[in-house]
């Protein structure tokens, strides 16, 4: 009797498993192949003559990037990895809407390397355009945001000479930090500051005579609040990189006193510290500078290996790095008084009392402050050589 009641109960069983296992075989519903996607590379803003936004997306053309024979172009021909659309409308998602209706694959934001805001565009002011990357789930915060110098469709446009597409030339140029870098969230936490200004880094085409081309940051715009007010070129931005501890890669030449010729000075790194202090109302910022160099070239007839011929080429670095950083203070500071240092930041964390009562005034606070550059140059290695290639021994200076 028991064993009956066992083979009934295990057929039962059974017969409950056949009849579930259908349900979880059902397979992925809402599936989309990715041969129904329109791949966004890239995104460009601009502002039309009317008012309105214009939208430009790079779209990957998949047939010709797999085939890795693509450049990037702007009608999506024989052998081009990518094509650009252009649409306009009230609001990003309304150029979006009218962009869908007109591409044969669903369009899809996850692959969107970098975002382009044309130079009208970002003079008229960027933060409402900036709502639909942070609020669409599917574009990421690690963007790379640039300002175009002219219109961002050009950019988008651009055939490049080693890469497949512009909007991978334009990251690469971001990841590698010769100038400024800037992703969404980092533009997104500028803006929100409240006392600070905000930075993007300036892109260019740069035109070679075979018709092809390629990207070039060639300097920084400057934003109070989200209206872009002012361009500043390549030489201060190595300032601003400077102040705002963000320099990864620099290039320094020193024309020696003592010697004839330049020397060529390689970062291998540094870090700048911000201390603000506050006496009897006096309002100072101390900006504490460390950098590590490599000598990677010596066209004098200078012994690096002397120690008192480092020390003085040492203390001629330290003075070169502060004239750039007065230079970029001069005009930042100075005259367009907007900070874009984290300066505010220092000090409302170290003086939250003080600082709220010139908060509603720290642009005028800020281009009065009394700033204090402390600086000391490193130099780690004289390179692979020890003394002037190519110089006669009688010839290079000891001391």
């Amino acid at each position: 009797m028991t064993n009956l009641f066992l083979m009934k109960a295990l057929k039962i069983t059974l017969i409950f498993q056949i009849c579930l296992f259908p349900l979880l075989l059902t397979g992925c519903w809402d599936r989309i192949e990715i041969n129904d996607l329109g791949l966004v590379l890239a995104t460009g803003l601009d502002l039309t003559d009317d008012g309105e936004l214009e939208l430009s997306v790079q779209l990957a053309i998949p047939m010709a990037m797999g085939a890795g024979q693509g450049t990037s172009g702007g009608q999506g021909g024989e052998g081009q990895a990518t094509t650009v659309e252009k649409v306009t409308g009230r609001t990003i998602f309304d150029a979006i809407s009218k962009l869908q209706a007109s591409v044969s694959r669903r369009i899809f934001w996850g692959h969107n390397q970098v975002i382009i805001i044309g130079e009208e565009l970002a003079k008229d002011g960027i933060q409402k355009h900036m709502e639909f990357f942070v609020r669409h789930p599917a574009p990421r915060l690690r963007t790379y945001i640039f300002v175009s110098k002219g219109k961002a469709t050009d950019i988008l446009k651009v055939v490049p000479d080693f890469d497949n597409t512009s909007a991978e030339v334009a990251r690469e140029i971001a990841k590698f930090q010769v100038g400024m870098s800037v992703t969404l969230k980092e533009l997104l936490q500028m803006l929100s500051e409240k006392a600070s200004g905000a930075v993007l880094p300036l892109i260019e085409p740069e035109k070679e005579e075979q018709g092809k081309g390629g990207l070039k940051v060639n300097g920084t715009a400057v934003f109070k609040k989200d209206k872009m007010i002012a361009q500043i070129d390549a030489k201060v931005t190595r300032g601003i990189l400077w102040l705002r501890d963000d320099i990864q890669l620099g290039a320094i030449i020193l024309d020696p006193k003592e010697a004839e010729g330049h020397i060529s000075f390689d970062l291998i790194r540094s870090r700048t510290e911000l201390l603000p202090k506050i006496e009897n109302d006096h309002w100072k910022m101390i900006v504490r500078i460390t950098t590590e160099e490599d000598t990677v070239e010596n066209e004098t007839n200078l012994n690096l290996m002397n120690p008192e011929i480092v020390a003085r080429l040492e203390k001629q670095l330290e003075q070169k790095i502060e004239e750039r950083i007065r230079l970029t203070l001069e005009q930042v500071q100075k005259e367009l008084k907007v900070d874009i240092f984290g300066f505010a930041e220092a000090f409302r964390r170290k003086y939250p009392r003080q600082w709220a009562k010139v908060e509603n005034q720290w642009d005028e606070k800020f281009s009065e402050l009394d700033v204090v550059i402390d600086t000391k140059a490193y130099i780690r290695r004289p390179g692979m050589s020890t003394t002037p290639q190519g110089m006669p021994e009688e010839e290079v200076q000891q001391e």
